[in-house]
C-alpha cells in the first residue's frame, strides 16, 4: 500500500546514496542501490496520488539516461578501437608502435568526428533525460506542497544541459542535496488528491 511515509524514507536515504556514489570501491553499488530507493519513493508518491505521470516520467527519464551512456559510450569506444586497428596495430602493441605521423590525416579527422558525435548524443539524451526528470520533480512539489523538489528538478535539468561544459558537474550534486532535503521535508499526512472530498448536504 502507497505510504508517503516510506517515500521520504526511501527518497532520503536513496539519495544520500547517490550522493556517496564517488565514494571508492563501491561508489557504483551505492549509486545502484540509491536509484532503486528513489524510484520506489516516486512510486509510493505517485500510487499515493493515483498519478502516474509522475512515475512514468521517471521511469522515461531514467531509460533516456541509460541509453544516451550506452550509445555515447558504444561510439566512442568503437570508433577508438576502429583508430588503433589501423595499419594493423593492435591495442597490446598501440603504446610501443603507435608513431602519430604515419596515421592519415583522414583517420584523425574520422576519429574526431565519431567522438564528437559520441559526445553530442550523449548530451543530448542527458538532456531530455533532464526534462523529464525535471517534469515528474515539478509534479511532485506541487502535491506534496514541497517547493524544493521542482528546485531540485530544475538544477538536475540545468545540470545535465551544462555538462558538456563540465559545469553541470558541479551543478548536480547541489540537486541532489536538495533532493534529500525535499524528501525528508515530506509531510507524511499530506491528504491524496485522490481522496474524495465531503460534501455537506442541507436537508
Amino acid at each position: 500500500m502507497a505510504s508517503l511515509s516510506q517515500a521520504k524514507t526511501y527518497g532520503g536515504v536513496g539519495s544520500i546514496l547517490i550522493l556517496l556514489s564517488p565514494a571508492p570501491y563501491v561508489g557504483w553499488l551505492l549509486a545502484i542501490s540509491g536509484f532503486i530507493l528513489t524510484l520506489l519513493a516516486v512510486k509510493n508518491i505517485s500510487d499515493w496520488f493515483k498519478d502516474s505521470s509522475i512515475l512514468n516520467n521517471m521511469v522515461i527519464s531514467i531509460v533516456v539516461a541509460i541509453a544516451g551512456i550506452l550509445v555515447g559510450t558504444f561510439i566512442l569506444l568503437g570508433s577508438f578501437f576502429r583508430f588503433m586497428g589501423i595499419n594493423g596495430l593492435t591495442f597490446a602493441d598501440f603504446g610501443n608502435n603507435f608513431n602519430p605521423s604515419t596515421v592519415p590525416t583522414g583517420d584523425w579527422i574520422g576519429l574526431v568526428t565519431w567522438a564528437i558525435a559520441g559526445i553530442a548524443l550523449t548530451w543530448i539524451l542527458l538532456t531530455v533525460s533532464g526534462v523529464f526528470l525535471r517534469r515528474g520533480y515539478s509534479k511532485i512539489g506541487t502535491d506534496l506542497n514541497v517547493g524544493l523538489f521542482g528546485t531540485a528538478g530544475l538544477l538536475f535539468l540545468i545540470g545535465a544541459a551544462t555538462t558538456i561544459i563540465l559545469v553541470g558537474f558541479l551543478i548536480l550534486p547541489i540537486a541532489i542535496i536538495l533532493l534529500v532535503v525535499a524528501f525528508f521535508s515530506i509531510n507524511e499526512n499530506a491528504p491524496s488528491l485522490a481522496q474524495p472530498t465531503m460534501t455537506i448536504q442541507s436537508g
